[in-house]
């Protein structure tokens, strides 16, 4: 039974789904993360929704970012899933 399964999702509500995350200097995630988690510490280099790059230096668990990427050359993050 899913006592919740009537109410309006939001950014602040559990994720409804999660996939393994293969970085890629040139595809696009199936779907727009809402949360990213990293398993193992390093480097993650991300397109973010608006398109904008940045790199989250040596970073280890839950990240909340609207990505649409996850760039291979400058991730050095391992065991990474998106949330969405």
């Amino acid at each position: 039974m899913d006592l919740y399964e009537n109410q309006a999702s939001s950014l602040e509500s559990p994720a409804l789904f999660a996939s393994e995350i293969t970085p890629d200097d040139s595809s696009d995630l199936a779907y727009v993360t809402r949360a990213i988690w990293v398993g193992g510490k390093g480097d993650l280099a991300v397109i973010m929704q608006s398109g904008a790059s940045a790199t989250f230096k040596n970073v280890q668990g839950w990240m909340p970012l609207r990505a649409k990427r996850i760039k291979a050359a400058s991730t050095s993050a391992t065991d990474i899933v998106g949330v969405w």
